[in-house]
């Protein structure tokens, strides 16, 4: 929506005001710029009338999730900064390097050829891609949440892998960070695919090849105890801004929000609302608000600008050969009869 892109760019510079760091002139400027950018473009329409929000779009960055702790209330980078971050974060993430000794060498099996991050931070210069709250980072549990959280990471510490359902939905092939929703970019596969027809919305994501057909205006919610792992969403336009509101997200111990963010976590009360602007010709702007009260003492928003790109997305077969599950089971077999010979016991 244009004026709900405007409020966070306005809010943006209310924060840091308020935090006593005066914005710079530069971070000023780029603001104004990115305000006139969303505010001024009136995108094409469908045949029946939508806004046009077809095409594929890359949402790769090197935009933190999170802010740093040390830039406090700092929301934007100027360019120098931007160019100074890029050449560090560059160089920090090149997996070709043969530098920190044997055990860093393993955790770079993957080389920089099997990842797609993005060459630059977002177009938006943001120091995180979550805006709220304005610290850049998410909201702490609620007490409910935090006791749940400590409960399900001693037990996990205990049983990594008593069979497929203790380990993470990504290692299931049913949910990413990048299919989301919300729509969390990743390490690579960072595509999407937008195809409008009458009444309807559908969002391919690159990653584990999913799709999600979103229903516009007066479709009939599922019942609440009927959930699936993408949720139930259903969607209406707000001037030139898709609106898309998720529930009923199938939960368990392990987070929803795939790699990015394994820390997170969610239940039965999760609510995602997602907006997606068409701010240029080849920029799409992508905000979702997550809200689940029993688990987050706030609800927290991140914000992607997604750059418009050639096809075609090709096809990521997640479970074709999948041995991996198979491996990590029959390793942990492995580990606990080691454990039990070790111990003069019987497994």
């Amino acid at each position: 929506m244009k004026q709900g892109c405007l409020i966070s760019l306005i809010a943006i510079t209310v924060a840091a005001t308020a935090a006593g760091q005066s914005t710079p002139p530069q971070a000023r400027a780029k603001t104004a710029a990115a305000v006139k950018e969303v505010t001024s473009y009136t995108p094409p329409r469908t045949p029946d009338g939508q806004p046009d929000l077809q095409g594929i779009w890359d949402s790769a960055s090197m935009t933190p999730l999170e802010r740093p702790k040390d830039l406090g209330a700092k929301a934007l980078y100027t360019k120098e900064e931007a160019a100074a971050y890029e050449a560090g974060r560059s160089k920090d993430q090149n997996r070709d390097r043969r530098d920190g000794g044997n055990v860093a060498d393993v955790a770079r099996a993957y080389n920089d050829g099997w990842f797609d991050r993005g060459a630059h931070l977002g177009r938006n210069l943001r120091t995180s891609r979550v805006i709220d709250p304005p610290d850049g980072r998410f909201p702490p549990f609620t007490p409910e949440g935090q006791k749940r959280f400590d409960e399900m990471t001693a037990y996990f510490a205990q049983h990594p892998a008593d069979g497929p359902e203790d380990r993470p939905l990504f290692e299931r092939c049913l949910i990413y960070s990048q299919s989301g929703p919300p729509l969390i970019p990743g390490n690579y596969n960072n595509l999407y695919q937008i195809v409008q027809t009458p009444g309807y919305v559908t969002i391919f994501s690159e990653m584990a090849h999913q799709s999600r057909t979103v229903p516009l205006d007066d479709h009939e919610k599922l019942p609440g105890n009927v959930t699936q792992w993408i949720g139930d969403s259903r969607g209406h336009w707000e001037g030139n801004t898709l609106v898309v509101e998720t529930t009923n997200v199938r939960y368990n111990d392990r987070s929803h929000f795939g790699t990015q963010y394994d820390y997170g976590m969610t239940d039965q009360n999760l609510k995602i609302v997602e907006r997606s602007t068409r701010a240029a010709p080849d920029l799409l702007i992508y905000q979702a608000t997550v809200n689940d009260p029993s688990v987050y003492t706030k609800p927290w928003t991140i914000e992607l600008p997604m750059n418009k790109t050639e096809g075609p997305i090709f096809e990521y077969a997640c479970h074709e050969g999948n041995y991996g599950m198979a491996g990590i089971l029959a390793g942990e077999r492995a580990r606990e009869k080691k454990a039990a010979e070790q111990s003069g016991g019987d497994r």
